[in-house]
């Protein structure tokens, strides 16, 4: 199996080496060389430096044969466009998009885009957070 990843920050690259751990193909996808340190020197996957929304970067990273794509980017505009480009494109079925916005991830899912939203996500725990706290009663 062969995954794309677009972004190697802290969650591209911590899905990258987990994919890796689990037997995966894996070619991660920035466009900052500096940002590969974080899967370390004995990354067995393939480094792409670049712009994910540059076709032949992309193809480069094996685009064209990827059973499938997480993008990981800081930025929801590149995540979105990059996941609709490998669904449409490059006819990716398995595509998984980080979207902080979280009207957009739900529009997107309707898509058959698997979104993630990390605003939605963690609104959600810190309200269960709260809520199972033990607090003082009014006396």
């Amino acid at each position: 199996m062969h995954v794309v990843i677009v972004g190697c920050g802290r969650v591209g690259s911590s899905v990258a080496l987990s994919l890796v751990a689990d037997g995966w193909s894996v070619a991660v996808v920035d466009d900052r060389s500096e940002s590969f340190y974080l899967l370390g020197e004995d990354f067995p996957g393939q480094f792409v430096e670049g712009k994910a929304l540059d076709w032949d970067v992309l193809r480069a990273a094996g685009i064209e044969h990827a059973d499938a794509v997480v993008t990981a980017t800081d930025g929801d505009n590149t995540n979105i466009v990059v996941a609709q480009v490998a669904q449409k494109k490059f006819g990716v079925s398995c595509v998984v998009a980080r979207v902080y916005d979280p009207l957009r991830a739900e529009l997107f899912a309707q898509t058959g885009i698997r979104t993630v939203c990390p605003t939605k996500d963690t609104r959600g725990l810190m309200l269960e957070a709260v809520r199972s706290c033990e607090l003082p009663t009014e006396a």
